[in-house]
């Protein structure tokens, strides 16, 4: 794996997991607690790697982009059913 690659993917993690944690400094509203942040990590680090790698691995533009497409998408639907139980699955609670 490239090592750019990467560190560039745990800094892009670090900045989108400070805006929670910034906002959990003003407001009541946004209460996470390190699991949180755990699984939200663990979630951008894999959406990252996947998206890196299909980037420099599969070759022609729309189907790179379709596969990352899904990828985001999969990882949206996942992201909203840990977060709010939209399909009420085992994993999110229900």
């Amino acid at each position: 794996m490239n090592v750019r690659l990467f560190l560039s993917v745990l800094l892009l993690i670090t900045l989108i997991l400070a805006i929670p944690f910034v906002a959990m400094q003003f407001t009541n509203e946004v209460n996470w607690d390190l699991m949180d942040f755990i699984v939200a990590g663990t979630l951008l680090f894999w959406l990252g790697i996947l998206c890196g790698y299909i980037f420099f691995k599969v070759h022609g533009r729309e189907k790179k982009m379709t596969i990352i497409i899904l990828i985001v998408l999969v990882f949206i639907l996942v992201f909203m059913e840990l977060a709010v139980g939209i399909f009420g699955t085992w994993f999110a609670g229900s």
